[in-house]
């Protein structure tokens, strides 16, 4: 069958009786099959260019009105047919069809959607339709010629109406042919809606054009899903990860449920895939024994499932695309593939990282556009290259990693980069308790909201439910999470969460979600009445501005943070004298299990009041070791060349005080600490230091280059305390101390909020801060380049800041606001 002057749409095959779709009890040869889209395309009365919507389920008569739209010279506008009315209208409003095929199961909601539009379109209801003799005829459509219009499944909003060509389309099935991943001896399973792009390609045009089989899945279902696959030995399983995560899910729980099994696969899956593949045998025969490949799209798969199947001998094949990209823009080659990868790009198609890590494309599968939105269009490339949202790496072999989308990544108030799903995907594998969760950032730090599963809530008898959650899900997923990630509150839901129809969360909805959910009032517990419960609670209660309850987790209801860990750490040892370090505490995050080991272990009771004045005094000396000679030559071969390459300038020497001082500066690029360093005049610098995270400095060479450089290791993760005290001694032995306040490099230029740690050393010890604005070093190397650029550097050292009778946090607003000042002027 040919729309197109030069390209075969459907398969010619000599054999007309080759089985196209078996629906059903049915099945229908492919000479049915075009007879029965002929005659779909003699009832069909529109003109070329006009637009026709599909509003049903998936079944060949989705597949008559799509070929028969074309034949008319007409545009395909797939909408999902469990969309409500309101939004079908949306889409209809903007596309404006003339004709709409339904189902007797989607008539009223598109009947409903029409009146809400105000729009005219003769509706075609599939269960009613009488087909009339085929006339054959048809109208060739231009390869570059508007195609289809999708409609995004809208994760950030209201959807766009995404413009794509017979060429785009033809591009697609042209590259996974010559993959020859699916030949016409193949069958697949029309598993997921066909309006959306990834199964429209994969699953409807790839396996026609082919001269595959496609069977129609008549129920939505685990058991469906496998009865269908043993049945029609299906051979190509096209699915998304959310189907593999719970195929891995099943087929685990399964091999757990004895020694014996456990025992077999702990042996046979490390052996080539052809001896996995015969050991596991009974599993590939529950699927159907010709499986041949599971292709996976839509998102991103878990490296984890991934490898699990593979062991069990099967060829995952993972692929990415958008709907913008016809869908696909790349896919694993089946003899070469790359597990967590996505593959290559497929023919055609250009695939690069742009400097903020975004992944750009471009190629003949990349959209028209936008439809009727010019201006979005616009916004979508960057240099003829489509900006995919996604986040990416490409190896050395050119295969692209995905590692999250853009939009969705979370940047904490420090200037930490979170990526949810990472954190999503460790509750997940916690608990199967856990059906689906998401984390969203609220007032500056992470939550999450958990969907439970009720039945397993059952199973285990788990009366307090809250309780349940919080100590044994997320107090453990908190233990592997570093500070800036860990959560600090949580929701439980018992409906889904909201999402497309391919599993993405839609994200924008989350914050509705996570208010709307209701949360249990705690109760007091009667723990908190002996005089250790009591100074713990009053302590907590000073600290957090919370009335405080024994059952409560110190992290996810009371919002400790790495500071007042220390203060209590520090309350603790003093009053009851029991060190207990971060990490032990991390292991007692209920108040009521930290009282209890108290109570157990006390040495004394006499209730010390703590400060931070009291807990810098505790630090023992060390030796801070320099190597000057060789620190002001590099000091001198850095000035040379920022002065003759960025135009180095220093303004506000004079500003510097001899004594011990801590120079505060914005950080804006990896620059800032050589260009701090050289901008110093000699007799200050051979003073100064830098604090350095020790994981950059471990091992001979980097630990030679701190001492070189003037770097003060310290672990702000693991010791806070410890890093406190080390900074503390170095400023008490005279020396200066370079302190970044905003605790990471900017995203944007501007600047990110700063923690108080740098004014607890200065007010505790009464030492001076000097503020210091760095200007172009975000212009020069921002945190997306990899070489600096020669825009001009200033260096300006503010008048010093003294402590005095100010708090903590007026140390802190003063020095931010006087840096800001500069930066905005200078601008």
């Amino acid at each position: 069958m040919k729309l197109l002057e030069n390209d075969t749409i459907i398969a010619k095959l000599e054999d007309h009786k080759k089985i196209a779709l078996i629906y059903k009890d049915d099945q229908l040869s492919y000479t049915e099959l075009i007879q029965n889209i002929n005659s779909y395309a003699s009832l069909l009365d529109t003109l070329p260019d006009q637009r026709v919507a599909i509003v049903c389920e998936n079944r060949p008569e989705w597949i008559y009105a799509l070929y028969a739209t074309w034949q008319r010279g007409s545009i395909v506008v797939p909408i999902d047919y469990l969309s409500t009315p309101e939004e079908i209208s949306y889409v209809l409003s903007d596309s404006e069809p003339s004709a709409i095929f339904c189902s007797a199961e989607t008539y009223r909601n598109v009947e409903e959607a029409l009146n809400l539009s105000n729009l005219s379109a003769y509706i075609y209801n599939v269960d009613n339709i009488i087909l009339p003799k085929a006339k054959g005829s048809y109208i060739h459509r231009n390869i570059n010629d508007v195609a289809v219009i999708f409609y995004t499944s809208g994760t950030t909003g209201n959807p766009k109406g995404v413009m794509i060509s017979f060429r785009n389309l033809m591009s697609n099935i042209e590259a996974i042919k010559e993959l020859q991943i699916v030949g016409k001896e193949d069958k697949t399973i029309a598993l997921l809606p066909f309006h959306h792009s990834y199964p429209f390609m994969t699953t409807l045009l790839i396996p026609l054009h082919i001269g595959a089989c496609i069977v129609f899945l008549e129920k939505l279902s685990s058991e469906a899903l496998i009865q269908t696959m043993q049945k029609n030995k299906i051979s190509v399983l096209v699915g998304v990860p959310r189907l593999y995560q719970l195929l891995h899910q099943r087929i685990q729980e399964k091999i757990e449920s004895s020694f014996l099994s456990k025992g077999f696969y702990s042996l046979f899956s490390k052996f080539p895939k052809p001896i996995r593949k015969l050991a596991f045998r009974k599993v590939h025969k529950t699927f159907g024994g010709k499986l041949k490949f599971m292709v996976s799209g839509g998102a991103k798969l878990p490296l984890d499932t991934a490898k699990f199947l593979d062991s069990l001998g099967f060829n995952v094949i993972e692929g990415y695309g958008l709907t913008e990209t016809s869908p696909i823009v790349s896919f694993n080659p089946p003899n070469k593939i790359k597990l967590g990868s996505v593959g290559l790009p497929i023919k055609g198609v250009e695939a690069k990282v742009d400097e903020d890590g975004e992944l750009l494309v471009k190629g003949p599968n990349v959209m028209l556009g936008y439809y009727k939105k010019p201006e979005e269009t616009r916004k979508a490339f960057k240099n003829g290259y489509l900006k995919t949202g996604d986040l990416a790496y490409i190896d050395e072999e050119g295969y692209i990693y995905i590692e999250g989308r853009k939009k969705e990544i979370i940047v904490l108030a420090g200037g930490k980069n979170v990526n949810p799903e990472e954190i999503e995907n460790m509750i997940l594998k916690r608990d199967k308790l856990v059906k689906e969760c998401a984390v969203l950032e609220i007032d500056g730090s992470l939550k999450a909201i958990l969907h439970l599963d009720e039945n397993v809530i059952k199973e285990r008898g788990i009366v307090n439910l809250e309780e349940y959650v919080r100590w044994n899900i997320l107090d453990k997923v908190n233990s592997e999470l570093p500070s800036w990630k860990k959560l600090t509150g949580f929701k439980i839901v018992f409906s889904e969460l909201p999402k497309t129809r391919l599993g993405k969360l839609k994200r924008y909805k989350l914050f509705e979600v996570y208010n709307q959910a209701k949360v249990k009032s705690p109760e007091k517990s009667k723990a908190l009445q002996t005089p250790v419960a009591k100074a713990l609670r009053n302590f907590l209660s000073k600290y957090t501005n919370k009335e405080v309850y024994g059952h409560e987790h110190m992290e996810l209801d009371l919002g400790l943070d790495s500071l007042g860990k220390v203060e209590l750490l520090s309350f603790i040892e003093s009053s009851f004298g029991l060190s207990i370090s971060e990490k032990e505490l991390s292991g007692m995050m209920s108040l009521d299990k930290l009282i209890e080991f108290i109570e157990k272990h006390k040495e004394r009771e006499e209730l010390v009041s703590i400060n931070w004045s009291y807990i810098l005094k505790e630090f023992k000396p060390f030796e801070v070791e320099s190597s000057n000679l060789p620190f002001n030559l590099g000091r001198l071969v850095l000035y040379t060349f920022f002065k003759l390459y960025n135009s180095l300038e220093v303004i506000g020497i004079q500003n510097i005080p001899q004594g011990p001082c801590i120079f505060a500066p914005n950080h804006a690029s990896y620059l800032d600490g050589f260009v701090l360093a050289c901008a110093l005049p000699k007799e200050h610098a051979t003073n100064t230091f830098f604090l350095g995270e020790e994981a950059y400095f471990r091992g001979k060479l980097r630990g030679s280059f701190a001492k070189l450089a003037h770097v003060i290791t310290i672990n702000l993760n693991k010791d806070l305390k410890g890093s406190m005290q080390k900074a503390a001694y170095v400023l008490k032995m005279g020396k200066k101390l370079v302190i970044f306040p905003e605790g990471a490099r900017t995203r944007d230029g501007n600047l990110l909020p700063f923690k108080k740690g740098f004014s607890i050393l200065s007010k505790e010890l009464g030492i001076p801060i000097v503020p210091v604005a760095i200007l172009g070093t975000y212009e020069s190397m921002s945190i997306r380049d990899k070489f600096p650029k020669p825009a001009k550097i200033k260096v300006m050292f503010l008048e010093a800041i003294y402590p005095n009778t100010k708090s903590y946090e007026d140390i802190t607003q003063e020095t931010f606001e006087s840096i800001k000042r500069v930066l905005e002027k200078e601008r």
